[in-house]
């Protein structure tokens, strides 16, 4: 196994870290202040985009510092998962960084699978302008009334009629669709077909969100927060109709797309997850040197310089071990790395929601207020618990290709 990253990795990485540092750090807090301070100004579909966020997009565009994510070289930076890795890493430093790149969840996931999977009518309409920045998207999985940690429990189904795909159910935490820039979803649903087996019977469809029987009901809170002019939305589909043409690779394949999307963009969540963590301790320690109390420095009071050796060497370990699963991707696929992909999910957000929270305890009143980033990196650790999996689905993944080892199902 080889982790050290290519000198493409490095140098690129680095000029994401330099743009960062020069161009997004010194407006970011103005950026979300901005927008915490115009919640109060009307409803959800009344939000809008600063234009701070175009430009800086244009500028990250002409740096060359664009869709780094996307191993193509002809359509993206042509990095593979594991040098990809070291650049998302240094995004996840900051909540705005990632859409600046053109690197933000969920539009990754779907170009992705717009890129693997899609038809080139498909291709041309959605995948060009996602790649572009000139529109944004949502990934419609979660359902309300089911337990949605087990995917086969979808109850929204998309059923095939002539040459039309009928679309009926509700979904919820649809991330992003409450962006003014989103146009497009991808809607994935029970197509029934007693033929084919249990993870046979799923489609994911392109749904344009003006589309008849499309409804957003309502953005969702995340313990308080509504992440605009992102959003977390409850939609429903109440008999949409659309061409055939718009099912993605084929009535039943689902699943299978699934599992191409979900591998790397897992590896996107942990490292940005590492980044954040990262930023975390330098502010804890940050803040430990600068704060006297009880005569000594809040970094040599109680257990604070235990509590900073225990935060860097579990910020280690989940990177090793994310590098380890971006190598085994790169070299023998994500079903080589089903294991390795959910350790990290599990691993990554509870070392991040710890690191958060020492670093919360170190700022006192301030670290749970808006004036320093750690809020909304303890809500991104919290949730990314629960997203793409909650821990015991993967907990559940592991011990059971590790029994598999011994004979047992």
């Amino acid at each position: 196994m080889d982790f050290q990253p290519s000198a493409r990795a490095r140098e690129t990485a680095a000029k994401v870290r330099a743009f960062i540092d020069e161009h997004i750090a010194p407006v970011e807090s103005q950026h979300w202040q901005e927008i915490h301070e115009a919640r109060h100004g009307g409803h959800w579909n009344e939000w809008k985009i600063p234009a701070r966020v175009e430009a800086l997009k244009a500028k990250a565009r002409a740096e060359g510092l664009w869709n780094l994510f996307l191993p193509d070289p002809e359509l993206g930076a042509g990095l593979s998962v594991l040098e990809y890795a070291f650049s998302a890493e240094q995004t996840g430093r900051s909540l705005m960084a990632p859409e600046i790149f053109n690197c933000n969840a969920p539009d990754t996931g779907n170009m992705e699978v717009l890129w693997k999977y899609g038809s080139a009518e498909q291709k041309a309409q959605w995948l060009t302008p996602l790649l572009a920045g000139e529109i944004r998207s949502v990934f419609f999985m979660t359902e309300p009334d089911v337990a949605s940690s087990d995917a086969t429990n979808m109850a929204a189904t998309a059923v095939v009629e002539g040459d039309e795909i009928v679309l009926n159910g509700k979904k919820w935490w649809s991330s992003g669709v409450g962006d003014p820039r989103c146009k497009i979803g991808i809607f994935m649903a029970l197509t029934p077909n007693p033929e084919a087996g249990r993870h046979g019977q799923h489609s994911m469809v392109l749904v344009p969100l003006d589309s008849p029987g499309v409804e957003i009901k309502r953005m969702l809170p995340v313990f308080g927060e509504y992440d605009e002019p992102h959003g977390h939305g409850e939609v429903h589909f109440t008999n949409v109709r659309l061409p055939l043409s718009n099912v993605i690779a084929g009535p039943g394949r689902g699943f299978e797309i699934a599992q191409g999307r979900l591998g790397p963009g897992r590896i996107h969540h942990c490292m940005r997850c590492i980044g954040a963590a990262e930023k975390s301790l330098e502010l804890a320690i940050q803040r430990g040197i600068d704060r006297v109390a009880f005569k000594k420095q809040l970094v040599n009071l109680g257990g604070n310089r235990e509590r900073i050796a225990e935060a860097r060497v579990a910020i280690d370990q989940a990177r090793l071990l994310t590098l380890q699963a971006a190598w085994k991707i790169d070299t023998h696929g994500v079903m080589s790395a089903l294991t390795d992909v959910s350790a990290i999910k599990v691993v990554a957000p509870s070392m991040l929601q710890n690191v958060v929270d020492f670093a919360i305890q170190m700022h006192g009143g301030m670290g749970v207020s808006h004036d320093t980033p750690l809020t909304a990196f303890f809500n991104q650790a919290r949730s990314l618990r629960l997203a793409d999996g909650p821990d015991e689905v993967h907990k559940g993944m592991i011990a059971r290709l590790e029994l598999m080892k011994y004979g047992l199902k």
